[in-house]
């Protein structure tokens, strides 16, 4: 991601309706964006950005997709994260700490026994396929153009170098931190992906879809890049829309 990116999709984004504090520290915060209706929300959204895991690129530029969540009917919760390169664990920790926190806020939502999933971008959807895989957290997940390879992308040299800079170290000292190894999905998953991504080729969720054929359903987006996945004024929005759609509605039918 570059500034100029982030930047434009900032200009069109509507503010949160609230912040949320789910730790103490200054990054354990997430944006909320509430239904617009007194009717329960679709489900609860949580989103998860990208930007290689770097503290310069934070929640802000995903706030339009966040609002256009909310416009659809969902209780959407972007999360913000502590990115300190070489602390992967506090990233994690984050998350399924925020995860962990969620009840009360969705009491006061009237969002309890609604489907709770999990949308991630880029380095943001690496985070979501690892929130699918958690033992205590797992969640059903919509991973939007992520680095779901960390073995490949660190290949790749991705982001000039972001996932050694993530990890503090090759990705292979960390398997259980690499979607395409150990971290497996107990929950379904689905992946779109650019076929036009320069940013994060969609080479590099192809071995993830192919480590676990069972849990994942993987669609390649003709004539789409990196951000359009997140811009709800793209052409391919609609199609987020209703894989979002689709992931909820089978989670609705899980007994």
């Amino acid at each position: 991601m570059t500034s100029e990116d982030s930047s434009v999709l900032e200009r069109s984004a509507r503010p949160p309706d609230a912040t949320w504090a789910y730790g103490g520290l200054t990054e354990q915060v997430a944006d909320v964006y509430a239904v617009a209706s007194d009717r329960p929300p679709r489900a609860t959204v949580v989103v998860v950005h990208g930007g290689f895991w770097r503290p310069v690129y934070d929640r802000a530029h995903a706030r339009p997709l966040s609002a256009a969540l909310a416009d659809d009917g969902y209780l959407v919760v972007s999360l913000e994260y502590r990115r300190v390169p070489g602390l992967p664990d506090e990233t994690i920790a984050d998350l399924e700490t925020a995860v962990a926190a969620l009840p009360p806020l969705l009491t006061d939502h009237a969002a309890q026994g609604v489907p709770l999933v999990v949308v991630g971008h880029s380095a943001g959807g690496h985070l979501a396929l690892l929130l699918s895989a958690g033992e205590a957290l797992g969640l059903p997940c919509l991973a939007l153009a992520p680095v779901a390879d960390l073995a490949a992308a660190d290949r790749l040299d991705l982001g000039g170098g972001a996932v050694a800079a993530f990890l503090g170290g090759p990705a292979g000292d960390r398997p259980d931190l690499d979607p395409a190894q150990e971290a497996v999905p107990r929950h379904p998953v689905t992946v779109l992906h650019g076929a036009d991504d320069s940013i994060v080729p969609a080479a590099i969720s192809e071995g993830y879809a192919t480590a676990h054929p069972a849990a994942v359903r993987r669609v390649v987006v003709p004539d789409c890049a990196h951000f359009e996945l997140i811009d709800p004024l793209s052409t391919v929005w609609p199609l987020v829309q209703t894989e979002l759609a689709r992931l909820v509605l089978n989670e609705r039918r899980e007994p």
